[in-house]
């Protein structure tokens, strides 16, 4: 195997034994990976249906199973690709290593430009932290469903809705649970930026910043992120909406990557002794120090 797009590392709360059974049990699959699933090892891996980019039908190939690791070709919008799925043993559980190659450029997922195969990065960061949600017997983030152009999500999260609202709107709080290196100027005209504002001066404006209810980002392309926050007895409802894109093409990538980063918020509020499940975020083309964890 060349040298891959995309490696992913994380840790997962349970042993490698289980964790193999959550990555090979179909019925474990239709619950934290893909609408449907079908496995018969050494023979068949598949996954397919509206969670899963270019998933009217399953294309999966398997390549190499083995008690650790799973390795398979699948092929997206007619481009075969290779995953793999490696599990070692963690003092904190598991550590599983993603690995996928023969991604398009991050500069084609930026344009809008690499169809389905550009949320195929996003899909698997979404994927691992509900797999090590699921394992923990946890409430699942909403995945994204590649068929719908409405991108809309709500989550519960046991935190008031000022201490959400700070750890979305303060940089160095942002940065603890997504792991991203970020520049907000929190308040309304105030500039936000995925990756600090030396790598994207402009970046997105405040339209609307209420603390503790609602936040609008829009961006240059006239694209927009809305943030609504309502709380009862402690816990906030939190709901995440993308508007002004071109409904034909939805912005599938980053909008799965925001999912991603919703796991992540609410373990960061929920978890007592928090820290993050990331280990490695590898994504080839992305600027040098986009992603830091502590």
């Amino acid at each position: 195997m060349t040298e891959p797009d995309l490696r992913l590392r994380a840790v997962v709360p349970a042993p490698p034994k289980v964790v193999y059974e959550a990555l090979t049990d179909p019925a474990a699959l239709r619950v934290w990976l893909a609408e449907h699933a079908d496995v018969d090892l050494p023979g068949r891996y598949e996954f397919w249906g509206r969670f899963t980019p270019d998933g009217a039908e399953p294309h999966q190939r398997v390549l190499h199973v083995d008690e650790r690791t799973i390795r398979f070709a699948w092929t997206v919008e007619g481009v075969e690709s290779e995953v793999g799925f490696e599990l070692a043993e963690d003092q904190d559980g598991t550590l599983v290593t993603l690995t996928h190659s023969d991604l398009p450029s991050f500069a084609e997922v930026l344009a809008g430009t690499a169809g389905a195969r550009g949320a195929l990065q996003t899909f698997w960061s979404l994927a691992i932290a509900n797999l090590a949600d699921y394992l923990a017997g946890r409430e699942l983030t909403p995945k994204c469903d590649f068929t719908s152009n409405e991108l809309r999500a709500s989550v519960m999260i046991d935190a008031t809705p000022e201490q959400v609202f700070d750890s979305m709107t303060q940089p160095e709080q942002f940065h603890r649970w997504f792991g991203v290196n970020v520049g907000i100027e929190p308040y309304a005209g105030g500039r936000f930026a995925m990756g600090g504002f030396e790598l994207d001066p402009g970046g997105a404006t405040f339209t609307e910043f209420e603390p503790g209810r609602k936040a609008t980002l829009r961006y240059p392309d006239g694209m927009t992120d809305s943030w609504e926050l309502e709380g009862s007895d402690g816990k906030t409802r939190l709901t995440v909406i993308q508007s002004g894109f071109d409904p034909a093409n939805p912005p599938y990538p980053g909008w799965t990557g925001w999912l991603g980063g919703l796991a992540a918020l609410r373990r960061y509020h929920e978890l007592p002794q928090w820290r993050t499940i990331w280990r490695q975020i590898q994504i080839a083309g992305v600027p040098e120090g986009m992603f830091s964890f502590d």
